[in-house]
């Protein structure tokens, strides 16, 4: 899926998917990123998890929004609703604390902040959103106004 960058500040559309507001990391995806590694942790935290992965399904009856967030309690987790009916989802993975005689091999999983922001379609009822979370995965649930359906009424026709 193909991601476009806007010159205008830090916004990220997907062109499939007009209503999606994100932050812009320039350097996902770029193939080199093992250079980063010379970079200090505080910068590399800062926009750690800004790509988590985040599903967005419409049903006849709402907007379903998934996210994977292993080793996240709920109340490391912010969901909230802004005016001009976006949705925000945001939060924070500790980094572990190192113990004196700790001799690290490897470290691949990442700490810091993330946030994703979407906007939603007019048919939300930005009062209603719910959010759950079960096993690392965040589900929050955007109802949709019932569309109304164009009354029909039959004419008899004279002869």
């Amino acid at each position: 899926m193909a991601l476009i960058p806007s010159i205008f500040g830090s916004r990220r559309s997907n062109i499939f998917d007009p209503f999606s507001l994100d932050i812009w990391d320039a350097l996902e995806g770029f193939p080199y990123s093992s250079a980063l590694a010379n970079t200090p942790s505080s910068a590399r935290q800062v926009s750690s998890l800004v790509s988590t992965r985040i599903d967005w399904k419409e049903t006849p009856e709402a907007h379903i929004f998934r996210a994977d967030l292993p080793g996240l309690k709920k109340e490391e987790v912010k969901v909230e609703v802004e005016e001009g009916r976006v949705l925000q989802i945001s939060g924070e993975r500790s980094k572990e604390q190192e113990e004196k005689n700790d001799k690290w091999h490897r470290v691949e999983r990442r700490s810091g902040n993330f946030l994703r922001r979407f906007r939603l379609p007019e048919n939300a009822k930005m009062d209603e959103v719910k959010a759950s979370m079960e096993n690392g995965v965040l589900t929050v649930t955007v109802p949709k106004e019932e569309e109304k359906k164009p009354e029909i009424k039959a004419i008899e026709i004279s002869g």
